[in-house]
Protein backbone atom coordinates (compact mmCIF):
# COMPACT_ATOMS: atom_id res chain seq x y z
CA UNK A 1 0.00 0.00 0.00
CA UNK A 2 2.56 2.45 -1.12
CA UNK A 3 -0.02 5.20 -1.99
CA UNK A 4 -1.55 5.24 1.25
CA UNK A 5 -0.82 5.69 5.11
CA UNK A 6 -2.65 3.18 7.31
CA UNK A 7 -2.77 3.97 11.29
CA UNK A 8 -5.11 2.64 13.96
CA UNK A 9 -6.21 4.91 16.90
CA UNK A 10 -8.47 4.64 19.45
CA UNK A 11 -10.69 1.91 17.61
CA UNK A 12 -10.97 4.21 14.48
CA UNK A 13 -8.62 3.39 11.37
CA UNK A 14 -7.30 6.28 9.38
CA UNK A 15 -6.18 6.14 5.40
CA UNK A 16 -4.05 8.92 4.40
CA UNK A 17 -3.99 9.88 0.54
CA UNK A 18 -0.26 10.18 0.24
CA UNK A 19 0.69 10.39 -3.28
CA UNK A 20 0.98 14.12 -3.22
CA UNK A 21 3.16 14.62 -6.36
CA UNK A 22 0.24 13.52 -8.35
CA UNK A 23 -2.44 15.52 -5.82
CA UNK A 24 -3.89 11.90 -4.94
CA UNK A 25 -5.29 11.50 -8.57
CA UNK A 26 -7.36 8.51 -7.56
CA UNK A 27 -5.30 6.01 -9.79
CA UNK A 28 -6.01 2.58 -9.64
CA UNK A 29 -3.14 1.81 -7.81
CA UNK A 30 -4.29 4.41 -5.41
CA UNK A 31 -7.62 3.05 -5.54
CA UNK A 32 -6.39 -0.46 -4.76
CA UNK A 33 -4.03 0.68 -2.00
CA UNK A 34 -7.37 2.28 -0.14
CA UNK A 35 -9.47 -0.77 -1.25
CA UNK A 36 -7.12 -2.99 0.35
CA UNK A 37 -7.26 -0.73 3.39
CA UNK A 38 -10.72 -1.17 4.20
CA UNK A 39 -10.80 -4.70 3.73
CA UNK A 40 -7.96 -5.12 6.12
CA UNK A 41 -9.62 -2.86 8.95
CA UNK A 42 -12.59 -4.84 8.37
CA UNK A 43 -10.63 -8.06 9.59
CA UNK A 44 -9.84 -6.60 12.68
CA UNK A 45 -12.63 -5.23 13.31
CA UNK A 46 -12.28 -1.21 12.99
CA UNK A 47 -15.57 -0.21 12.77
CA UNK A 48 -15.09 3.41 11.76
CA UNK A 49 -12.67 4.79 9.22
CA UNK A 50 -11.19 8.77 8.36
CA UNK A 51 -10.27 9.62 4.83
CA UNK A 52 -7.98 12.01 4.45
CA UNK A 53 -5.21 13.39 2.77
CA UNK A 54 -1.77 14.96 4.25
CA UNK A 55 -1.40 17.73 6.63
CA UNK A 56 -1.24 20.85 4.35
CA UNK A 57 -2.32 19.88 1.24
CA UNK A 58 -3.79 22.12 -1.02
CA UNK A 59 -5.21 19.25 -3.15
CA UNK A 60 -7.29 17.02 -0.86
CA UNK A 61 -7.62 14.63 -4.35
CA UNK A 62 -7.72 16.29 -8.22
CA UNK A 63 -10.51 13.00 -8.76
CA UNK A 64 -10.18 10.36 -11.60
CA UNK A 65 -6.41 10.38 -13.09
CA UNK A 66 -7.62 11.35 -16.61
CA UNK A 67 -4.17 9.23 -17.77
CA UNK A 68 -6.33 6.22 -17.47
CA UNK A 69 -9.54 7.29 -19.04
CA UNK A 70 -9.73 5.83 -22.28
CA UNK A 71 -9.48 7.94 -24.81
CA UNK A 72 -12.69 6.91 -27.09
CA UNK A 73 -15.24 4.53 -27.71
CA UNK A 74 -15.82 3.04 -24.07
CA UNK A 75 -17.06 3.77 -21.16
CA UNK A 76 -15.27 6.24 -19.01
CA UNK A 77 -17.11 4.86 -15.37
CA UNK A 78 -18.42 1.46 -16.25
CA UNK A 79 -19.17 -0.94 -13.06
CA UNK A 80 -16.06 -2.38 -13.19
CA UNK A 81 -14.00 1.01 -13.06
CA UNK A 82 -11.82 1.17 -10.82
CA UNK A 83 -13.86 4.64 -9.01
CA UNK A 84 -17.20 2.72 -8.99
CA UNK A 85 -15.16 -0.13 -6.75
CA UNK A 86 -13.58 2.05 -4.40
CA UNK A 87 -17.06 3.88 -4.20
CA UNK A 88 -19.35 0.92 -3.80
CA UNK A 89 -16.51 -0.32 -1.12
CA UNK A 90 -17.28 3.03 1.36
CA UNK A 91 -21.35 2.68 1.22
CA UNK A 92 -20.73 -1.12 1.78
CA UNK A 93 -18.04 -0.63 4.69
CA UNK A 94 -19.85 -2.32 7.86
CA UNK A 95 -19.38 1.24 9.70
CA UNK A 96 -18.70 5.28 9.08
CA UNK A 97 -16.52 6.07 6.55
CA UNK A 98 -15.69 9.85 7.13
CA UNK A 99 -14.05 12.23 4.77
CA UNK A 100 -11.97 14.76 6.86
CA UNK A 101 -11.14 17.42 4.43
CA UNK A 102 -8.52 20.16 3.77
CA UNK A 103 -7.68 21.32 0.45
CA UNK A 104 -9.96 21.06 -2.70
CA UNK A 105 -11.78 17.93 -4.02
CA UNK A 106 -12.37 17.57 -7.99
CA UNK A 107 -14.08 15.43 -10.16
CA UNK A 108 -14.43 11.43 -9.01
CA UNK A 109 -12.91 12.50 -5.76
CA UNK A 110 -16.04 14.76 -5.16
CA UNK A 111 -17.77 11.86 -5.50
CA UNK A 112 -15.92 9.86 -3.14
CA UNK A 113 -16.83 12.82 -0.52
CA UNK A 114 -20.70 12.26 -0.89
CA UNK A 115 -20.63 9.00 -0.94
CA UNK A 116 -18.42 8.84 2.48
CA UNK A 117 -21.23 8.84 5.53
CA UNK A 118 -20.30 12.29 7.03
CA UNK A 119 -18.00 14.89 5.71
CA UNK A 120 -15.89 17.49 8.56
CA UNK A 121 -14.08 20.02 6.84
CA UNK A 122 -11.95 23.39 7.38
CA UNK A 123 -12.25 26.44 5.55
CA UNK A 124 -9.54 25.75 3.02
CA UNK A 125 -12.21 22.71 1.41
CA UNK A 126 -13.84 23.59 -2.08
CA UNK A 127 -15.49 20.92 -4.05
CA UNK A 128 -16.32 20.91 -7.62
CA UNK A 129 -17.94 18.02 -9.99
CA UNK A 130 -15.64 18.32 -13.22
CA UNK A 131 -17.03 16.11 -15.82
CA UNK A 132 -18.11 18.42 -18.01
CA UNK A 133 -15.04 19.91 -18.65
CA UNK A 134 -14.05 16.44 -19.79
CA UNK A 135 -16.88 15.99 -21.68
CA UNK A 136 -17.46 12.80 -19.54
CA UNK A 137 -21.21 11.22 -19.37
CA UNK A 138 -21.27 10.92 -15.95
CA UNK A 139 -22.90 7.74 -14.77
CA UNK A 140 -26.69 7.00 -13.09
CA UNK A 141 -25.07 6.16 -9.67
CA UNK A 142 -22.26 9.03 -9.55
CA UNK A 143 -25.75 11.42 -10.46
CA UNK A 144 -27.60 9.81 -7.59
CA UNK A 145 -25.14 9.94 -5.23
CA UNK A 146 -25.71 14.00 -5.46
CA UNK A 147 -29.23 13.61 -5.43
CA UNK A 148 -29.45 11.82 -2.34
CA UNK A 149 -27.26 14.59 -0.87
CA UNK A 150 -28.20 17.70 -2.18
CA UNK A 151 -30.88 19.78 -3.42
CA UNK A 152 -31.71 18.96 -7.12
CA UNK A 153 -30.73 22.67 -8.44
CA UNK A 154 -27.42 22.58 -6.45
CA UNK A 155 -26.40 18.99 -7.98
CA UNK A 156 -27.34 20.70 -11.29
CA UNK A 157 -24.88 23.53 -10.76
CA UNK A 158 -22.52 21.81 -9.66
CA UNK A 159 -22.31 19.55 -12.84
CA UNK A 160 -23.17 22.07 -15.09
CA UNK A 161 -20.68 25.00 -14.05
CA UNK A 162 -17.79 22.49 -12.87
CA UNK A 163 -17.13 25.65 -10.81
CA UNK A 164 -15.51 24.83 -7.22
CA UNK A 165 -17.78 25.15 -4.09
CA UNK A 166 -16.52 27.36 -1.40
CA UNK A 167 -16.59 25.73 2.25
CA UNK A 168 -18.70 27.77 3.67
CA UNK A 169 -21.52 27.52 1.17
CA UNK A 170 -20.62 23.68 1.01
CA UNK A 171 -21.78 23.93 4.78
CA UNK A 172 -24.77 25.74 4.05
CA UNK A 173 -26.24 23.03 0.79
CA UNK A 174 -25.38 20.15 2.65
CA UNK A 175 -22.09 18.66 1.21
CA UNK A 176 -20.47 19.33 4.80
CA UNK A 177 -21.33 18.18 7.86
CA UNK A 178 -18.91 20.66 10.07
CA UNK A 179 -17.03 23.48 9.08
CA UNK A 180 -14.17 23.64 11.72
CA UNK A 181 -10.81 25.82 12.06
CA UNK A 182 -7.90 24.10 10.34
CA UNK A 183 -6.36 24.11 13.70
CA UNK A 184 -9.15 21.73 15.06
CA UNK A 185 -9.97 19.61 12.29
CA UNK A 186 -8.18 16.81 13.00
CA UNK A 187 -9.31 16.81 16.44
CA UNK A 188 -12.64 17.38 15.77
CA UNK A 189 -13.10 14.37 13.31
CA UNK A 190 -11.25 12.18 16.11
CA UNK A 191 -13.48 13.19 18.72
CA UNK A 192 -16.89 12.72 16.60
CA UNK A 193 -15.47 9.43 15.69
CA UNK A 194 -15.12 8.63 19.26
CA UNK A 195 -19.00 9.46 19.82
CA UNK A 196 -19.82 7.66 17.60
CA UNK A 197 -17.29 4.00 19.06
CA UNK A 198 -19.31 4.83 22.41
CA UNK A 199 -22.84 3.53 20.38
CA UNK A 200 -23.90 0.62 19.41
CA UNK A 201 -22.13 -0.65 16.14
CA UNK A 202 -24.25 -3.80 15.94
CA UNK A 203 -27.00 -0.70 15.55
CA UNK A 204 -25.04 1.48 13.46
CA UNK A 205 -24.40 -1.57 11.06
CA UNK A 206 -27.43 -2.50 10.50
CA UNK A 207 -29.35 1.59 10.16
CA UNK A 208 -26.49 2.52 7.37
CA UNK A 209 -27.12 -0.78 5.08
CA UNK A 210 -30.73 0.49 5.61
CA UNK A 211 -29.57 4.20 4.32
CA UNK A 212 -27.60 2.54 1.44
CA UNK A 213 -30.53 0.53 0.26
CA UNK A 214 -33.05 2.76 0.98
CA UNK A 215 -31.10 5.70 -1.21
CA UNK A 216 -31.08 3.37 -4.73
CA UNK A 217 -34.71 2.67 -4.06
CA UNK A 218 -35.55 4.19 -7.31
CA UNK A 219 -37.47 2.27 -9.84
CA UNK A 220 -36.57 2.90 -13.73
CA UNK A 221 -37.86 0.67 -16.36
CA UNK A 222 -35.52 -1.62 -18.44
CA UNK A 223 -36.36 0.58 -21.75
CA UNK A 224 -35.41 3.67 -19.84
CA UNK A 225 -32.22 2.07 -18.67
CA UNK A 226 -31.48 1.12 -22.16
CA UNK A 227 -32.12 5.30 -22.87
CA UNK A 228 -29.86 6.66 -20.68
CA UNK A 229 -27.27 4.32 -21.71
CA UNK A 230 -27.43 5.01 -24.95
CA UNK A 231 -27.50 8.29 -24.26
CA UNK A 232 -24.35 7.92 -22.22
CA UNK A 233 -22.65 6.74 -25.13
CA UNK A 234 -23.46 8.93 -27.57
CA UNK A 235 -21.07 11.53 -25.19
CA UNK A 236 -17.92 9.08 -24.82
CA UNK A 237 -18.28 7.75 -28.85
CA UNK A 238 -18.20 11.68 -29.68
CA UNK A 239 -15.56 14.28 -30.49
CA UNK A 240 -15.85 16.42 -27.94
CA UNK A 241 -14.91 13.47 -25.14
CA UNK A 242 -11.60 12.66 -27.16
CA UNK A 243 -11.22 16.23 -27.49
CA UNK A 244 -10.90 16.93 -23.75
CA UNK A 245 -8.99 14.49 -23.45
CA UNK A 246 -6.14 15.14 -25.51
CA UNK A 247 -6.17 19.13 -24.51
CA UNK A 248 -5.76 18.12 -20.81
CA UNK A 249 -3.00 15.90 -21.77
CA UNK A 250 -1.61 18.76 -23.79
CA UNK A 251 -2.67 21.01 -21.44
CA UNK A 252 -4.53 23.51 -23.09
CA UNK A 253 -7.99 24.55 -23.15
CA UNK A 254 -10.92 22.28 -25.26
CA UNK A 255 -12.47 23.45 -28.16
CA UNK A 256 -15.83 21.66 -27.67
CA UNK A 257 -18.04 21.32 -30.88
CA UNK A 258 -21.01 19.60 -29.38
CA UNK A 259 -20.58 16.50 -31.88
Amino acid sequence: MSLVKVEVSEKMGIITLNNTQKLNALSAQLVDDIIEALDNFQKQKIHIIILRAPDGSKVWSAGHDVKELPTKMRDPLSYYDSLEVLLRAVEEYPGPVIAMVHGSVYGGACDLIMTCDMVIADKTAKFAMTPAKLGVPYNSTGILHFMNRLPINIAKEMFFTAELVPAERALNVGIINHLVAEEELLSFTLNLAATISTRSMLSIEVIKEQFRVLSKAYSITPSAFERVQGMRRKVYDSHDYEEAITAFLEKRPANFKGE
